[in-house]
């Protein structure tokens, strides 16, 4: 049984200017141990899944389908029984660990009212739990460290230290929202080996969301390609890169720089991403699509199943994409 089952979901935001249609239809599963990749440009609808699957959606927001955790209905759940799933269960690691972490209180005060709220500890085992998780995280001298306060430390120590306090409780399931931007190259993969460690220690699923694949193919099993809030294309992370089957993963992957060829401008995919507002009857990537055919524009290709592991939605047959 999946851990986390999402089913035709959708998400819809009112504002001023009308509905935004940010995420269409998704469905997709998460295993105990798995890794995911969920990739795609800014606004793609990656980051709204994740927030509507475990309801940290904005005010506005509204969310319809079907999640289900270890086989329970947890969409729009009431909010203090999402937070006792959240507390214990699912953790989720934000973009920025500067404006996650409150600049007023030292990183213990933090840790432990974590420890002390939802696993009932007293202060003393609170603070030795903490240093134990921050040495975990490979945050050197831990004990003293964790007296400091945030803006002490580097982004990438930040970035460790929100892993951590998202360990804290134990998740099963860990969600790392771009959990390496705004770090320098040597820090981002010091920070996904640590996720993969992690990953293999406490047998924790891993959800991935990033626009860069580069930091993809060496962090997680499977890839899930979204575009204008709907999947494009879902499989084993070697088949996505191996043997991309929908123009847009095509053109994410030719955009990566690659040292196995010289060139002097990369390749990028011409035009920009949809204005979900507007919305589209046909296939959101139809206007920037090299491959692009009268229907695309008109018809919603529907999501097909090409092997056991394998999704793709687009109205060209793989063999044309490949």
């Amino acid at each position: 049984m999946a851990l986390l089952e999402v089913t035709d979901l959708n998400v819809k935001f009112e504002t001023n200017d009308g509905i935004v249609s940010a995420v269409n239809g998704v469905t997709f599963n998460v295993y105990e141990g798995d890794t995911l990749a969920i990739v795609g440009e800014s606004g793609s609808g990656k980051s709204q899944t994740a927030f509507a699957a475990i309801g940290l959606l904005a005010r506005n927001g509204h969310a319809t389908g079907s999640v289900k955790w270890d086989g329970q209905e947890i969409l729009n759940l009431p909010e203090a029984k999402l937070n006792n799933i959240r507390a214990s269960e699912i953790a989720m690691i934000f973009q920025d660990p500067m404006t996650s972490l409150n600049p007023f209180l030292k990183v213990s005060e933090q840790m432990e009212e974590v420890l002390t709220l939802h696993r009932g500890m007293s202060r003393r085992e609170a603070r030795a739990e903490s240093v134990r998780m921050l040495d975990a995280v490979r945050i050197p001298d831990a004990a003293a460290r964790i007296t400091m306060y945030p803006h002490e430390f580097s982004g990438g120590m930040r970035q460790r230290i929100m892993i951590a306090m998202s360990l804290l409780c134990r998740p099963r399931l860990l969600i790392a929202d771009e959990p390496t931007t705004a770090l320098d190259v040597t820090v981002q993969a010091q920070i996904m080996d640590l996720l993969r460690d992690i990953k293999d220690e406490f047998n924790t699923a891993l959800i991935l969301i990033t626009h860069d694949l580069g930091i993809v193919a060496g962090a997680c099993e499977r890839t899930m390609v979204m575009y204008g809030g709907r999947i494009m294309e879902r499989g084993t992370t070697e088949e996505v890169f191996a043997r991309p089957t929908h123009p847009y993963t095509l053109g994410l992957l030719e955009a990566v720089p690659r040292l196995d060829r010289r060139e002097d401008v990369l390749p990028t995919i011409p035009g920009e991403p949809p204005d979900m507002l507007k919305g589209f009857p046909g296939c959101p990537f139809e206007p920037r699509c090299p491959m692009r055919e009268p229907r695309c524009a008109t018809e919603i290709p529907p999501l097909e199943r090409l092997t056991d592991t394998r999704v793709r939605a687009c109205h060209r047959t793989p063999e044309d994409v490949a």
